[in-house]
């Protein structure tokens, strides 16, 4: 979203600290308590991304933070979703669709790799980002979702 400002600059900042928000949260509960802290983590800095009170609840949507979470968690799961969000954009020039895709194909990564044990967080964050983008979700079945680059017009 900040990218379509024009602002490459602020997009950039943006992606790498709303990334950065799930992942140090995650990697300071693994380092403090444990496994079962960073998940719990994960879900918390996640929902506080999407519903911050300081905004009303009415929050991002989401997508940084899914994949800082990741990287953090399993930084094999994270680079791959990366990844599948990368090519996603460069086939399809769509940066919600390459968001969906890239979080629903965590599930399939998890299982890739042998991470099972994150399905139940991976399964929840990936139906919140889905719910997020509920109105993306629309454009892109009615044709009027824009491409990444396009001209307002």
């Amino acid at each position: 979203n900040v990218l379509r400002t024009g602002n490459k600059g602020a997009a950039a900042a943006t992606l790498v600290l709303d990334g950065a928000k799930g992942a140090v949260a995650v990697l300071l509960a693994r380092a403090l308590v444990g496994e079962d802290a960073a998940q719990v983590a994960a879900l918390c800095s996640f929902l506080g991304h999407l519903f911050p009170v300081w905004l009303g609840f009415r929050g991002g949507k989401g997508v940084a933070t899914f994949l800082g979470t990741m990287i953090a968690l399993d930084w094999r799961i994270g680079l791959a979703c990366c990844a599948t969000w990368l090519m996603v954009a460069v086939v399809g020039r769509i940066s919600s669709l390459s968001a969906l895709v890239a979080t629903a194909s965590a599930s399939a990564w998890l299982f890739i790799f042998a991470q099972g044990r994150l399905l139940f967080l991976v399964v929840i964050l990936t139906i919140l980002v889905y719910f997020r983008h509920w109105a993306n979700i629309q454009r892109l079945k009615a044709g009027t979702e824009p491409k990444i680059g396009a001209k307002k017009g």
